[in-house]
């Protein structure tokens, strides 16, 4: 099968590649055309998956076409931008027709969930990889940014901490449990779900904001840095499901919550007026820390004491000594 009948056969032909608002061209020339409205801005990321390294490989094509395109949504989600459509770089050691069937229906199911569109792309032969480019709106001046936290705002979160790097072991084939512990963990590591109706009530609220990716202390880091202020986490306040602490116990539940990453849930920063209209609108906000003046992320016990570890999270690339 060659790379024009694979991309009519497989993509272009979906539900999810008919277009939708802010699309005025799809699949089928050179360039896909969206329409931004006025006064808006247009928010882009892109998403590498490499098989081996952020997934693994042999795995379910149905449920990483669901990842694929959730972990790069959720960036959307974390500027507070409406999605409107994305693209597909698709890196194939061997054309499978069942593989790309599967694939592509995963990918159709998130897409539908999010309300994205399938604008293009590219196929290849080589190693499999899969990158994704989001494309979302934002009213001007209104994104959520890693640049605005604030002394006295709290640090806060939109959900449990830690379910899918617990799933790894289960992913990996290195453990096994029950469907009441291993299911809901699963589904948060193959289907996260971007929090894009979060980001969206966030907006003119929240100082920053961004989505774990990488485990809540690294990506606490970024809005540090960003913002140029402390952070502290408060270690006995981290949202950890009852599933998770079944199958890892306190401390490796508190481990993954606080450096395992793929969470994609949204960590912002709010000062501490805006949290009860939050709560009161029904928002699963968890506080788990605040910001003070100062430089940095630490990680703090009950009693306030630092106990901030080495390793603080995922990191795509590790320099060897």
């Amino acid at each position: 099968m060659g790379e024009f009948e694979l991309i009519r056969h497989f993509f272009a032909a979906a539900p999810c590649a008919q277009g939708g608002e802010g699309v005025a061209l799809g699949i089928g020339d050179d360039c896909a055309l969206l329409t931004v409205p006025p006064g808006e801005q247009l928010a882009i990321s892109t998403d590498t998956l490499v098989a081996g390294v952020h997934f693994a490989d042999p795995c379910d094509p149905f449920l990483l076409g669901q990842r694929s395109l959730a972990v790069a949504v959720s960036d959307l989600a974390a500027m507070g931008a409406t999605p409107i459509a994305f693209t597909l770089a698709l890196t194939l050691p061997t054309v499978t027709a069942d593989w790309l069937d599967a694939y592509a229906r995963g990918l159709n199911v998130m897409a539908q969930r999010c309300g994205v569109v399938l604008v293009g792309g590219d196929t290849t032969r080589g190693p499999l990889s899969l990158t994704m480019t989001v494309f979302g709106r934002v009213p001007a001046g209104q994104a959520l940014t890693r640049g605005g936290a604030r002394p006295g705002d709290l640090l806060c979160v939109g959900g449990e901490l830690g379910n899918a790097a617990g799933a790894l072991p289960l992913v990996l084939g290195q453990r096994t449990a029950e469907a009441i512990i291993a299911d809901p963990l699963l589904a948060h590591y193959w289907s996260p779900q971007p929090q894009l109706a979060l980001g969206l009530a966030l907006r003119g609220r929240a100082t920053s904001a961004l989505d774990i990716s990488d485990g809540l202390l690294a990506d606490c880091g970024h809005i540090a840095l960003a913002s140029k202020v402390g952070i502290q986490v408060e270690r006995s306040k981290l949202p950890i499901s009852t599933a998770l602490l079944a199958f890892l116990g306190q401390s490796g539940a508190e481990e993954a919550a606080l450096s395992g990453g793929d969470d994609y849930v949204l960590a912002f920063t709010l000062p501490p007026v805006e949290l009860p209209p939050l709560l009161a609108d029904g928002w699963p906000i968890h506080v788990v820390g605040q910001v003070v003046a100062g430089q940095g992320v630490v990680l703090l016990d009950a009693n306030g004491q630092d106990i901030t570890p080495q390793t603080r999270g995922y990191q795509h690339f590790r320099e060897t000594p």
